[in-house]
């Protein structure tokens, strides 16, 4: 009995402890002010439709772009997938924090993939992209130094 509880207690700490790693969100602080946060951020975003852009509580939202992945396979006969392709769509918040800005940058991902049943094919949730990431990062980075500014 005892040694259930204690089963059943670590499976609760571990799911706790997983579902708080997922979601990819990246967390940075520019040295800088909220209004050329905003303005870097927004051109880090160029190439990506902008679908939200909410200044005052520091929400930025981009519509979803397709990505082409060939080469996927499904299935027990490992068929390739003929328009294989993820889709992203990325959310920025900004939140001023005493002398600097804080800037969360998250991924949803979504892949186009077997389903089974009557819709065979559809998308599915997938982890977000580092690489996605990392190259937005790199572009806000960019963008700050271009103000003056520092990202940490």
């Amino acid at each position: 009995m005892q040694f259930n509880l204690y089963l059943i207690l670590l499976l609760m700490v571990a799911t706790v402890a997983g579902c708080a790693s997922l979601g990819g969100v990246q967390e940075r602080y520019a040295v800088c002010a909220y209004d050329q946060v905003w303005g870097a951020s927004l051109d880090s975003l160029i190439d990506r439709e902008v679908l939200v852009k909410d200044q005052e509580n520091g929400q930025i939202e981009t519509n979803w772009l397709e990505i082409p992945m060939p080469g996927r396979t499904y299935g027990a006969l490992q068929r390739e997938i003929v328009d294989s392709r993820d889709r992203s769509r990325l959310i920025v918040t900004l939140k001023r924090v005493r002398d600097v800005t804080k800037v969360s940058l998250a991924e949803e991902r979504q892949r186009w993939g077997w389903r089974g049943g009557s819709r065979m094919f559809g998308w599915i949730p997938t982890d977000p992209s580092n690489e996605m990431i990392r190259s937005v990062l790199m572009k806000l980075e960019m963008k700050l130094k271009e103000r003056g500014c520092s990202l940490t």
